[in-house]
């Protein structure tokens, strides 16, 4: 829950930072054909990493194969990934910090089942914050069920200028059910996440806000209210993911439409005069897309992928205010379906920017050193509307800038996953100021 102070954008930063994509993109790529070119297994065809005419092909999740490395054969076997449980614990390390934040441990627990053809359900469980879906397939149409809760207890402040402003400390929080009906069709590849769905939910919910002992004098809230409306989602996946579930092949899309209204609403302020208008906050529109590709390199085998990605949103800027606005954070790279709507940004912190409009568009560079290997290297760029808290009028503050991450994932001991990141922001996330954050993640499947 972060804003910044407004700043100028650092084509200079901007500039060092495809300079630095662009060469390493060059060295790993000729890096990488050397390993690609490596002396195989003498038998290929008998491997299920490779293709039946010799040429290397990537494992693919949920297939059996058989992996060769090192001279030792390895027989994994064929999973269904629409049954799946797992936990992961992570930490983000900052320098410098970001507000009072150098350091942030978590943790979730992940679980998707499916009952044949008839259900199927998901669950993201944070303890504070969590998600559920249940969906009742009839033929293509389909009964749907949601749960999400952001219901954090602790205290959270704004942060302006790189620092925490104590006088903007409240709590605060959503939770809503929604319901609704859809249209499913599966497309290829046919793995249990590649499909086409078209959604429309009713979405009851409830925002509350509180004070603390901190909360400065001048500010003022919004009433706890009923909050209520309707979502139209389209989600289309058509990837094929690699023994990991990286994506590795094809690409995927989606969209969100939301119309909410609040039963109760009243000016409120931050400090100085009024900033957010009842009578404009209580009704809103938020409109959201994303779109992703994975490909090969031409001239290269299929150890060398290129994966874009692009965000956008748009919401009127007189109607968002801390409460509604779309929140960009940080943690790991999207790749499962369901979390590709996901707003990040390399080394924010939870939930960082409330925005009303957005861009984020990333470039990342993989290598397969081994089939269960992979070194990444990422671009991204990013443009966000902000607004901005310590002035007499509501403004909004539009910030550009870019980061470079390199990043390892690895399958690892207990049949688990290792993800390591290290990012290089030029100046988005601390106010002009670049910085350098580290992300340790580990999932261990149940």
């Amino acid at each position: 829950m972060i804003l910044l102070h407004q700043h100028t954008f650092k084509h200079a930063h901007a500039g060092r930072c495809l300079i630095i994509i662009l060469t390493a993109l060059l060295i790993l790529a000729v890096a990488g054909n050397s390993v690609a070119e490596a002396p195989r297994d003498e038998n290929p065809a008998a491997s299920a990493d490779t293709s039946g005419n010799g040429e290397y092909r990537t494992p693919l999740e949920g297939e059996a194969s058989r992996i060769t490395t090192f001279g030792r054969t390895v027989d994994v076997p064929a999973r269904d990934t629409g049954n799946e449980a797992a936990f992961t614990l992570g930490s983000g390390i900052l320098t410098p910090q970001i507000g009072d934040n150098n350091f942030m441990p978590f943790g979730a627990l992940y679980w998707k089942h499916h009952w044949g053809e008839d259900w199927r359900a998901r669950a993201v469980i944070g303890v504070f914050v969590n998600e559920v879906d249940l969906v009742r397939n009839y033929g293509s149409i389909e009964a749907l069920a949601r749960w999400e809760n952001e219901t954090i207890p602790f205290p959270t402040k704004e942060i302006v200028g790189g620092e925490e402003i104590d006088s903007t400390s409240i709590r605060w929080g959503t939770f809503s059910a929604w319901l609704g009906v859809g249209y499913r069709k599966r497309v290829e590849p046919y793995g249990s996440d590649n499909d086409l769905r078209l959604q429309l939910f009713y979405c009851p919910g409830y925002l509350y806000t509180g004070r603390t002992g901190s909360t400065g004098a001048d500010v003022t809230l919004p009433p706890s209210t009923f909050v209520h409306g309707f979502r139209i989602r389209v989600r289309y996946d058509s990837l094929l993911r690699n023994l990991l579930a990286l994506p590795h092949e094809g690409w995927a899309g989606g969209m969100d439409l939301e119309l909410m209204r609040r039963n109760r609403s009243a000016d409120h302020t931050f400090g100085g005069g009024v900033v957010f208008r009842g009578d404009k906050t209580r009704d809103y529109m938020k409109v959201s897309g994303y779109l992703m590709v994975a490909t090969g390199l031409p001239g290269l085998s299929q150890r060398h992928r290129l994966i874009g990605s692009l965000y956008g949103g748009f919401a009127p800027t007189d109607t968002i205010d801390r409460f509604s606005a779309f929140r960009i954070g940080g943690g790991p790279f999207p790749t499962e379906s369901d979390d590709l709507y996901r707003l990040m940004y390399p080394g924010a912190v939870f939930n960082q920017f409330p925005v009303s409009n957005y861009s984020i568009a990333t470039l990342e560079y993989r290598l397969e050193l081994l089939a269960f290997l992979y070194l990444h290297l990422r671009g991204t760029l990013a443009y966000a509307e902000r607004p901005f808290f310590r002035q007499e009028k509501l403004d909004f503050t539009k910030d550009q800038n870019g980061a470079v991450s390199l990043a390892v994932t690895s399958g690892f001991f207990w049949d688990s996953e290792l993800y390591l990141e290290y990012s290089f922001d030029a100046g988005l996330l601390r106010n002009g100021k670049a910085g350098s954050s580290i992300l340790v993640l580990w999932s261990k499947s149940l």
